[in-house]
């Protein structure tokens, strides 16, 4: 994916989210060089749990060094323990990856945890990324926990 493309995932992510969900820096936190750059947790329109409307809920991954990085053995976890594992996932350097809630056939740039349920509280929830080691990378919350990252 060419750098131009990277920031337009990025900055689409980022409209994407209401604007204390996007702030991921905290005073003394040092942003991640893998990261949770974007968050549509509530799918537009009615959601009437087709595949087309939970593919449209969706977290982006965003990888911001020049070296790609295995995910191999991450996980992406909300609130209610819902675990998305990556397998056989390199992100590339200066790239993202954009992981869908429904069901799809897996690209460099999307991933689909193949759920046919929504997995992202509207109202409120936190989306965590671990390394294969179980190790906190990132998160972001909104709703109740609006803005906040542990």
């Amino acid at each position: 994916m060419t750098a131009v493309a990277a920031v337009a995932a990025a900055a689409v992510g980022a409209v994407a989210l209401p604007a204390a969900a996007a702030d991921h820096h905290h005073p003394g936190r040092a942003r991640a060089a893998v990261y949770i750059s974007g968050v549509q947790y509530d799918s537009p329109g009615r959601d009437d749990r087709s595949n087309w409307s939970l593919n449209q809920e969706w977290v982006d991954i965003t990888n911001s060094t020049r070296r790609a990085v295995n995910l191999d053995g991450w996980t992406l976890r909300d609130e209610d323990g819902h675990t998305f594992t990556f397998r056989h996932v390199r992100l590339d350097g200066r790239s993202t990856v954009r992981v869908h809630t429904g069901v799809g056939r897996d690209t460099r740039r999307d991933l689909f945890q193949d759920r046919r349920a929504y997995v992202w509280n509207n109202d409120h929830d936190t989306a965590t990324l671990r390394n294969d080691r179980g190790r906190l990378v990132d998160d972001v919350s909104w709703g109740r926990h609006r803005g906040h990252r542990r």
